[in-house]
C-alpha cells in the first residue's frame, strides 16, 4: 500500500475526497470513502489489532484477504477481514479475542 495521494487540483479522473467516520473499540477514527477498515486503521497509526495464539500481534498481514490476521467484528457480524471490507461512515468495529485471552489488543506500535 502506498501512502501518497494525488492532490486534488492534479487528479486528472476528478476524484473527491468523501469523508468517513468509523468507530473502533469506542475510538473515533476518520478516514476518505474507499478505503478499507484495515486502511483506515494503518492510517491512524493502529499496525495491530488482535493477537495470534501464540500472542503475537496480528494486523494486515496480506492485504489481500488470503489469510485471517486482520479479523475484525463489525456491527454483528464477526471474522470480517479489515483488509477486504471498505469502510462505510458509521462503521461501529470491534477488535476479536480468542476466548482464552484476556482483552482487545488496541496496540499503535505493531508490537
Amino acid at each position: 500500500m502506498s501512502p501518497r495521494r494525488i492532490p486534488v487540483h492534479a487528479d486528472a479522473v476528478g476524484r473527491r475526497e468523501v469523508p468517513l467516520r468509523i468507530t473502533v473499540d469506542d475510538e473515533l477514527l476518520d478516514g476518505i470513502a474507499g478505503q478499507t477498515i484495515a486502511g483506515v486503521l494503518l492510517a491512524a497509526g493502529r499496525l495491530a489489532w488482535r493477537r495470534g495464539p501464540s500472542g503475537a500481534p496480528r494486523g494486515v498481514f496480506c492485504g489481500i484477504g488470503v489469510c485471517f490476521d486482520c479479523l475484525v467484528t463489525v456491527g454483528d457480524e464477526r471474522d470480517v477481514r479489515a483488509c477486504r471490507r471498505r469502510a462505510r461512515d458509521g462503521d461501529v468495529i470491534t477488535t476479536q479475542r480468542r476466548a482464552a485471552e484476556g482483552a482487545n489488543f488496541p496496540a499503535t506500535d505493531g508490537g
